[in-house]
């Protein structure tokens, strides 16, 4: 199978429009269209379980660290560690993902980060933990989401195939999301009713629901995808595949941008909390709250689109930019705080768009591998920006950190739009209509003839 740009898998592409092979299903637009397959069921189900219990040791993890060290500085430790393997081996384990089946790597990915936890359940709940027992710990599961990483975002188009697809990817994001309300809630009445162990212990627990899921799985009902024969520079074929598609590197590089300065929302937050309206704790939860609520409406719209279109993509990128830019000049908590809702919503809708339109504009041979950069990049973007943007916010202001991000995203977006609205062969029109500006994009020859007319 030919994994060059242009495949008959992988037809050249309309940069405003998510490709799509002629024989693909019409997509729905039910919001929960992706959950009628009995295998994508089985599959969400776990992973509402497992989400809950990750974000329960996410906090109980940086709490234990905290209350080991006293320093904020090892906490950023722990996070650095967690995420230093992507880095490093992120575009290997797309390699590995791509060549193996992926229902058996999922099977040993998700058991060997349940034993990680459990085995620092068993360290703490005995009084024998130390932070360097974390910082192993938080190494090992980033090992693991090395490969479990692009093995989950490419299996779900095993599970459903093409047609749910858009609903599939938002669903997910949405199952996400919701245990972000569910979950550090939960830890923080186990931290504080009877200690930290105990959050460790449910989350190595809750990989059961996914393990069984994976398991009474109907592997005929899976949708076929051929899988990469083993090989020399697969890892260059990988690179040399995306660089070739503009339809695919450019959105990347987009979400690169915006996961480096846009997305540092740790180190946002907690600055306004703290330094601009001075409402420590509780501020800081309600900001991430009202964002996780945001989030959730954004990931919920999105299954109910059918398409992923670049276009939606630039434009939400643009919105996202200039909405953070206006929260940086809110002159008061609350007006700040309801911000978060729409900057939430947004925020999903370029990450839920990106994601769907990478895995539908690409060969399923490659697949993997273009997951894993572009899970790579997304992820491994914030922990390079962060002492960026710390440093400009600690030294100018968190008003001119949040607005700097913005302002970021935004010129990102509107270069990126601009190229793909060139490879598209589009033109921007700039005109009158009904006594109204009207700017757009419409084909070369579309502005030709409306060059006499504007």
């Amino acid at each position: 199978m030919s994994t060059g740009s242009g495949a008959a898998s992988a037809p050249a592409p309309n940069p405003h429009d998510t490709p799509t092979a002629p024989d693909t299903p019409r997509r729905t637009s039910s919001m929960f269209s992706s959950l009628s397959v009995r295998n994508y069921r089985l599959f969400f189900l776990g992973q509402v379980v497992s989400n809950i219990g990750t974000w329960m040791q996410r906090i109980a993890q940086d709490w234990l660290v905290l209350s080991l060290t006293g320093s904020a500085a090892a906490v950023g430790i722990t996070t650095a560690l967690q995420f230093l393997p992507m880095l490093l081996f992120g575009l290997y384990g797309g390699v590995l993902v791509d060549r193996l089946r992926k229902r058996p790597t999922l099977l040993v990915t998700q058991t060997a980060m349940a034993l990680t936890s459990l085995a620092l359940a068993a360290l703490t709940l005995t009084d024998r933990v130390e932070v360097w027992h974390i910082y192993v710990a938080a190494f090992a599961l980033g090992l693991a989401t090395v490969v479990d990483n692009p093995a989950r975002q490419s299996f779900v188009s095993e599970l459903v195939g093409p047609g749910h697809l858009q609903n599939a990817v938002s669903l997910n994001s949405a199952n996400f999301q919701s245990a972000r309300l569910v979950g550090p809630a939960v830890a923080g009445l186990l931290i504080t009713g009877v200690g930290t162990g105990w959050a460790f212990l449910l989350n190595g627990l809750s990989f059961v629901a996914p393990l069984t899921g994976l398991l009474l799985m109907r592997a005929r009902e899976l949708h076929t995808v051929e899988r990469a024969p083993r090989g020399k520079g697969q890892l260059r074929e990988g690179l040399r595949y995306v660089a070739g598609r503009p339809d695919l590197i450019w959105p990347i590089v987009l979400i690169g941008f915006i996961g480096t300065f846009a997305f540092n929302f740790p180190v946002y937050l907690s600055a306004f909390a703290d330094d601009v309206f001075h409402g420590g704790a509780g501020a800081y939860s309600m900001f991430n709250t009202l964002m996780a609520v945001g989030s959730l409406i954004g990931a919920l719209l999105a299954a109910r689109r059918g398409t992923a279109r670049l276009r939606l993509l630039v434009l939400a990128a643009l919105a996202f930019g200039a909405l953070e830019i206006v929260a940086a000049g809110a002159p008061t908590l609350w007006m700040f705080a309801l911000l978060m809702v729409p900057i939430g919503l947004f925020a999903m809708t370029v990450n839920v768009t990106t994601n769907t339109s990478i895995q539908m504009s690409t060969d399923p041979a490659v697949r993997g591998r273009v997951m894993a950069l572009y899970m790579m990049v997304f992820l491994g973007g914030a922990p390079v920006g962060a002492p960026i943007v710390g440093w400009v916010t600690d030294t100018y202001g968190a008003r001119v950190g949040l607005a700097v991000g913005g302002a970021i995203a935004m010129a990102a977006a509107a270069v990126i739009g601009l190229i793909l609205a060139r490879v598209g062969g589009l033109r921007l029109s700039v005109g009158w209509r009904n006594g109204h500006p009207q700017v757009r994009f419409v084909p070369r020859e579309r502005q030709k003839a409306l060059a006499p007319a504007v």
